[in-house]
Formats: C-alpha cells, sequence, structure tokens
C-alpha cells in the first residue's frame, strides 16, 4: 500500500487515499475517483518519461563546398565599419551603404575563403516590385515620419542573398497532456457542473526537409522567418551568375552555431502537429513532451531578400521583402509631432461642431 499512498491526484496534485465505500481511489481535495488501474498505467507513463530526454544524433554539419580555382574571380568583399558586416559582389555590382544598417561600406579586398553555397533560390522579383510592396506598405500611415517617404530613401532598396543553412532529420516525438469535459445540467434546485478530466497521449514520426535557419548575426531571426516560406522546390545548384547585380552577405554564423535553432523550430512544429490531434475536449493542457531528433543533416543556400534599412531618432527601422514570393515585413514608428498636430487638428474641429449645434439649440 506504500506506492498506493505515493500516487498524486493528477486533476489538482493532491494525495490520494483509498475510498472504502467507492471501492476505488479518491482524491479528498477535489474528490476526483480513479481505478486503482488506471492510476497504476499513469505512474508507469510518468516513470517512462522521466527516462526520457530531448535527443538529438548523428547530425551532419558540413554543408558547402569549397570554391573551384578561379570561380571567385571578380567578385569584392565591403566591409562596413560600423556594424561590421561583410557584404559580397561581382565587380560591376558596387556598393556604397550597408543594407544593415544604412552605414557607409568601404571595398576592402578580393572575395577569398568561405565557402561555396549548395544552392540558391534566385530573385522572382524586381526592385520595382520591392518598392511598390513598401509603398503599399506605408500607404495609409499619416503620421508616418517624412524620411520613410522621401523617394531618394525608398530608392536605396536593396536586394541581398542571405545565407541560410537547410536542416533535414527525422522526428520522434511523445506527447501527454491533461484534458478536461465539462457537463452542466440543471433541476428545480440546483446547477451542476461535472469536470471529467483526461489524461491524453500522443505519439508520431515525422520527417523535416529545409528547416532554414539564417546564417547573419546581423539578420534577425525572427525577421527573416516573418517573410518565410520560401518555394525550396525553386532552388537551384549555386552559380556565381546569380549574385550579378545582387549583393551577398557573407555567414558568420556556421552551421555547427545554427543547430540548437534548427533543433527548436523542429520541436515546436512536431509539438504543434501533436497537439493539432487533440480535439474535443473544453481544455487541453501539455504536461510532457519529448522529442527526439536523428539523421540530421544540413546545406547551405542563398535566399532573395529585398531590405530597406531606416534610421529615425537613433532607432533602425528594418522593411524586408521575400525575393520570391513578396511577403514582406517591417515595423513603422509614429511621428508624435504630426500626431499632436492631427490630434490638435481634430479637437479644434470637435470644439467647432459643438460651438456650432449649441448654437442652432438655442
Amino acid at each position: 500500500m506504500s506506492d498506493i499512498n505515493e500516487y498524486k491526484c493528477p486533476s489538482c496534485g493532491g494525495a490520494i487515499e483509498f475510498d472504502s465505500h467507492s471501492q476505488k481511489m479518491k482524491c479528498p481535495y477535489c474528490d476526483t475517483e480513479f481505478d486503482l488501474e488506471t492510476l497504476k498505467k499513469y505512474d508507469e507513463q510518468l516513470s517512462k518519461e522521466a527516462e526520457q530526454k530531448d535527443d538529438i544524433s548523428d547530425w551532419q554539419t558540413d554543408p558547402g563546398k569549397q570554391w573551384q580555382e578561379g570561380e571567385t574571380d571578380g567578385m569584392n568583399v565591403y566591409t562596413c565599419k560600423s556594424c561590421g558586416g561583410e557584404i559580397v559582389s561581382d565587380e560591376n555590382t558596387g556598393a556604397t551603404s550597408c543594407p544593415y544598417c544604412g552605414n557607409p561600406v568601404i571595398l576592402t579586398e578580393r572575395f577569398r575563403g568561405a565557402l561555396r553555397p549548395d544552392m540558391v533560390i534566385p530573385f522572382k522579383l524586381d526592385k520595382k516590385a520591392a518598392k511598390e510592396a513598401y509603398y503599399k506598405h506605408i500607404k495609409g500611415r499619416p503620421l508616418l515620419p517624412k524620411v520613410f517617404r522621401r523617394e531618394n530613401h525608398i530608392d536605396e532598396i536593396k536586394g541581398i542573398y542571405v545565407p541560410f543553412w537547410l536542416f533535414d532529420a527525422d522526428v520522434a516525438a511523445d506527447a501527454r497532456y491533461k484534458a478536461t469535459k465539462v457537463r452542466v445540467w440543471s433541476d428545480s434546485d440546483y446547477d451542476y457542473t461535472e469536470t471529467s478530466y483526461y489524461s491524453v497521449d500522443r505519439s508520431g514520426n515525422m520527417s523535416f526537409v529545409s528547416v532554414p535557419v539564417d546564417g547573419s548575426s546581423r539578420m534577425p531571426d525572427d525577421l527573416m522567418e516573418s517573410i518565410e516560406p520560401y518555394k525550396v522546390a525553386d532552388a537551384v545548384e549555386f552559380q556565381t551568375a546569380y549574385l550579378s547585380g545582387y549583393l551577398a552577405d557573407k555567414y558568420d554564423v556556421d552551421a555547427q552555431q545554427s543547430t540548437d535553432r534548427a533543433r527548436e523550430r523542429m520541436k515546436e512544429s512536431a509539438q504543434d502537429v501533436l497537439r493539432d490531434t487533440v480535439k474535443g475536449y473544453a481544455s487541453v493542457i501539455p504536461e510532457n513532451t519529448n522529442v527526439r531528433i536523428s539523421g540530421g543533416d544540413a546545406k547551405y543556400a542563398l535566399y532573395p531578400v529585398w531590405i530597406l534599412n531606416t534610421t529615425w531618432r537613433g532607432k533602425k527601422y528594418i522593411f524586408a521583402m521575400n525575393g520570391q514570393t513578396g511577403r514582406m515585413t517591417g515595423d513603422l514608428p509614429v511621428d508624435n509631432g504630426a500626431y499632436t498636430r492631427w490630434l490638435l487638428g481634430l479637437t479644434a474641429v470637435f470644439s467647432i461642431a459643438a460651438y456650432l449645434v449649441a448654437l442652432l439649440i438655442h
């Protein structure tokens, strides 16, 4: 009986006791009753979960290839002395400002080193389409500072290939949820509410292909993830000719350093897949999840992004657009001076309207 006395109520966490009247285990705190066999299975599940841990194994992080002799001839590297960004372009595409912070860049050296990308998704949308998307993004925002509307500034929007590590892996996931169903009824004297508690188990195997993690520390992960997805089926084998007319960022976060983010994205997606299968309950609370990742592999790719960086009152604002699909994102500020003028004007209009109404009444 000592083992039974150690059982905790799955509903409220209180100690469960044997109830001689019902011949079941009963929680004295919430009055929930349990069959002994059910509790034994529940305890076995908890013991099994305690032994399991999220695991990642056999991850091959050696993507990319070596550049062939003469392949990088005519490629230059521009360095931003402000944020440290290194931008690659061909000899016919000059760079005068950093796409990340807007400060001047200088030509520092011929391109050398780093890995050759395995694949590239070419730009599908040109600069005209990017500018039109930006105009649409700022339309209907009368309180936007003027600098964001200046044509000469908008014309600085740049097409840049951003380095990404693409991860493949097999995932096995298990999850346990505490779920409830609620039944409500009434009679002539009372209203009743019955809450039934369930332990719901889910497990599944799934494969992930080309989960992207950007390899640039200057490019915020949430910004890049917000313009996903990319159509990886359109990716082609990398050729330097695709860089013509565009800039390319050199990665400064390698594949090994990116595995944690890839693993986290796979784990979150696997949990979402399992959670979406739990239906028909009033509430569902995750109590335990285990995700095991194996057979991991990585590739090095360049993805197309249109970027416009704007600095206003010491803060940087980035507009970014997926150069393949047109999906865009960007935060925009409010000019407090314009807002005050707008508010005063609105107040004046209402004051005049109220005065006219008063005259008509009298």
